[in-house]
Parts: structure tokens; sequence; C-alpha cells
């Protein structure tokens, strides 16, 4: 099972996703590819648009575990981060013995 925990407030924001979800064999599961895909597009965009200038701690990008922890005082950066959030809960709710929420 895939777990991830979200913490924010007003200038911070902080994600951890651990696990893989085991809906299927390993390469052909579409929840692990789902959140896995989530996390890179968010991460890449949010390079690309220079908004790493904000204060970012310890970030792990790893098999089966991603953590990013930052302070921000940007709002498209705020958005983004809520649309990840937001995207995690609505699969979260399709493939609920695969991933959850510890909030």
């Amino acid at each position: 099972m895939i777990k991830y925990k979200i913490t924010k407030s007003d200038d911070e924001y902080k994600i951890e996703v651990k696990g893989h979800a085991n809906q299927n064999p390993y390469g052909s599961d579409i929840v692990c590819a789902s959140v896995s895909t989530m996390l890179i597009m968010t991460y890449n965009l949010i390079e690309r648009l220079g908004l790493f200038r904000c204060n970012i701690t310890n970030p792990v990008c790893e098999e089966g575990h991603f953590v990013l922890h930052m302070n921000y005082n940007d709002n498209t950066l705020k958005e983004i981060l809520d649309n990840l959030s937001d995207s995690l809960d609505m699969l979260q709710e399709s493939y609920p013995k695969n991933i959850k929420s510890e909030k």
C-alpha cells in the first residue's frame, strides 16, 4: 500500500509518500504509475517555472519513497501543491485498498 502524508500551512508544505500499491505486478501497477507520474510532473513543473527559489529541506526521490518539504510565499506554487494533494486524494477514493492518506 502507498501511504502519503501532507502537511500544509500558510507558508509551508510537506509531502511524504512511501510504499508500493501492489494493485498489479511490478511494471503494470496503474496506481504506482499514477502516483509516480503525479510526483514527477509536479516536481518538474515547479522546477520549470523557477519556483525552487523557495526554501527546500532535504528532498528525497527514490524507489518507494518521496519527500518534498518547502517554505513558500508564491501563490502559483501553493496552487500547484494543492493540485497534487487533491489528485492524490482523488486516487485514494478510487483505489482505497492501494493508497491511503495518513492525515
